[in-house]
């Protein structure tokens, strides 16, 4: 008899256990949802950590990056001031990468991936979190404190064979509080990653339009190598 007890309560717990994951995913992704219905502009300081395995080197890079949604156009600014300056712009389905020292410009058109670009530019900066699940296996981690913030952890696996080629999983932490990304974990399958954690984030204030414009200096050489 307290066999049969021990093992019907032991049912049970693993019931309730996966009952509590599936309401917790979808507190996480409500809190996304919620955050996407208001969501106009982002700011955040980033700090980037590419890690490459076969020479255990990383490579981090510290800057500012903008965010900006136009009815269903999106537009992200990037302006790296650590180690190097530099600006990465997305804008109408391009993507300008400016290098100061350099003097040049380098642009990549989007083309048909205009559309996944956006979804990874959007993860946990105005994209809605049900529609992961168009594009992911979305698994709920457990809630984790990060950087006092508390978060919930999901982990992402790409359905499409192209994006699993390129990322084999993808983590994020969303504030609960605000339904954004406060870390992202991109792992690659040759155990090179890249670690982005955001501070100072400041959703829905008003983002000056040149920001969303390449600043150039001095003679530019432009670079097109998808042209």
């Amino acid at each position: 008899m307290a066999r049969r007890l021990s093992i019907a309560t032991l049912f049970v717990v693993l019931l309730s256990t996966g009952f509590g994951r599936a309401q917790n995913l979808e507190a996480v992704l409500n809190a996304m949802d919620k955050a996407a219905a208001n969501f106009h502009t982002a700011q955040t300081d980033f700090v980037w950590d590419q890690y490459q395995k076969v020479v255990d080197e990383h490579d981090i890079q510290k800057g500012t990056m903008y965010f900006r949604r136009l009815s269903d156009d999106v537009q992200m600014a990037a302006n790296i001031t650590d180690p190097e300056k530099k600006y990465v712009l997305f804008n109408g389905g391009m993507v300008s990468v400016y290098l100061p020292r350099a003097g040049q410009v380098t642009e990549y058109n989007a083309g048909k991936n205009k559309a996944d670009f956006e979804t990874f530019l959007v993860l946990g900066f105005g994209g809605r979190g049900h529609d992961l699940e168009k594009s992911f296996d979305v698994k709920y981690m457990g809630m984790e404190q990060v950087q006092g913030v508390n978060t919930g952890k999901l982990e992402l696996s790409p359905k499409s064979q192209k994006v699993s080629n390129m990322f084999q999983t993808i983590a994020l932490w969303i504030d609960m509080a605000r339904g954004v990304s406060v870390q992202q974990l991109f792992n690659e399958r040759s155990g090179d990653y890249r670690l982005a954690k955001y501070t100072n984030i400041k959703v829905n204030e008003k983002i000056n339009n040149d920001v969303f414009k390449l600043k150039t200096s001095g003679k530019v050489t432009y670079v097109k190598p998808n042209s």
